[in-house]
């Protein structure tokens, strides 16, 4: 028993911090018409399509901007009836992003964002404390990246990934009444994208890209064991004075694919729609390889390895821009994102429902510069918890919120 709640829960930290979910928070002119990809009037169509820089009207565009993100998760014992809610801190996704055209058909660019990441935080006595109490992820990644304009109407554009993250995760062990954090710090990998970027007509715009996936190697992991006997760290072949084991894994990123559109209806008003690709099924499993702890279930004890039934994921945009002077812009949308996995997979780890979610907000323009604000408010759809391989059965709601604010700067 003591290796089953111990596998189970690093794995599901471990996941969690390869990102279950994919923030869509990286624009806020973007958010606010349900964080559609096809607008390329600054610095930050970079992260979407590096493509679109070379259809940025000013020669030097730079972007920054910054949201909230509010959520509660609760969760319900059917059978005893009790309800438990997280208390999660207000999550801070940023952006920034620059874009310069040295020569008429080249430009070059970098985006900084935060795709992935989050903070959950339980009650430490809650039903699921073995499986997670709080959970915080952070990720960054650094793109450079280069457009070329093939002709008038076409570019073609391609970014180089970095990615650096973060995971600090506790649980309770309450078989030996102790707890367990599992920490890295430094996990990094590496990926690209590309894509083409088409305006066939002033009134059209089409983005296609593409964002490869990334395996996120963490090689120095710690894992910190407490527990009010000292007897108990020699069962997992650990020291009794620091409690601690090191882990080394290969965390996968998915893929994503996207297909946007924009088409000015009037000179005033335009219409956007993105259709978004996630390759959730390279989730087929999970391997950790610790130095010293028997929690594995391989020849090798210290060699953990579960399999994870992930399936693709498919998102639908819809969006709009009115402006109602040369100055003021309103903005309304929505958007539609299915959860990577069934019911009988939820885990409290990385909660993901169906989610529809209404998005709207203002721009003004002042000269060079700009300012946007945006909000969204998620509406997940409650789901009926079935995870027999943990024990976790019951019902899931959750609600969310968004806002943002972001400026830019075109001075040439």
């Amino acid at each position: 028993m003591k290796k089953i709640l111990v596998s189970t829960a690093l794995l599901a930290g471990v996941l969690s911090y390869a990102g279950g979910f994919r923030v869509s928070l990286q624009g806020v002119k973007q958010l606010a018409m349900a964080h559609t990809s096809a607008h390329a009037e600054d610095a930050s169509v970079a992260f979407f399509n590096p493509a679109g820089m070379s259809f940025i009207p000013s020669k030097l565009s730079i972007v920054a901007g910054g949201f909230g993100a509010s959520n509660k998760v609760t969760f319900q014992n059917l059978n005893t009836l009790q309800s438990t809610s997280t208390d999660n801190p207000m999550g801070t996704p940023l952006y920034a992003a620059v874009a310069y055209r040295p020569i008429e058909n080249l430009s070059v660019g970098f985006s900084f964002s935060t795709p992935f990441g989050s903070t959950i935080e339980w009650p430490s006595d809650w039903e699921g404390r073995e499986l997670v109490q709080k959970l915080e992820l952070k990720s960054f990644y650094f793109q450079p990246m280069v457009s070329v304009k093939l002709a008038p109407w076409v570019s073609f554009g391609a970014s180089y990934i970095y990615a650096k993250g973060k995971v600090d995760w506790d649980k309770a062990v309450t078989q030996f009444g102790g707890e367990l954090n599992i920490k890295d710090e430094k996990a990094s990998g590496s990926g690209y994208g590309f894509g083409f970027y088409f305006r066939p007509d002033p009134k059209l715009d089409v983005s296609i890209a593409y964002r490869s996936p990334i395996d996120m190697k963490a090689k120095k992991g710690t894992a910190t064991f407490q527990f009010p006997s000292a007897a108990i760290y020699p069962l997992l072949g650990l020291d009794p004075s620091t409690g601690q084991d090191k882990f080394t894994a290969t965390l996968p990123l998915v893929e994503e694919y996207t297909i946007g559109l924009t088409y000015k209806v009037t000179p005033k008003w335009l219409i956007s729609a993105d259709f978004n690709y996630h390759g959730w099924e390279r989730y087929s499993k999970l391997t950790l390889d610790f130095a010293n702890a028997p929690v594995g279930n391989q020849p090798d004890p210290t060699v953990l390895v579960a399999p994870k039934n992930f399936r693709n994921s498919k998102t639908f945009r819809l969006g709009t821009q009115y402006a109602f002077t040369d100055m003021i812009f309103g903005r309304l949308g929505a958007y539609y994102d299915e959860s990577p996995y069934t019911d009988d997979h939820f885990i409290p780890e990385t909660p993901s429902f169906n989610t529809y979610v209404i998005t709207g907000g203002v721009g003004f323009k002042l000269k060079q510069f700009g300012v946007d604000l945006a909000g969204g408010y998620a509406l997940p759809q409650s789901r009926d918890v079935r995870n027999a391989a943990i024990g976790f059965n019951g019902q899931a709601k959750a609600q969310a919120f968004y806002f943002g604010l972001g400026l830019s700067y075109n001075p040439f």
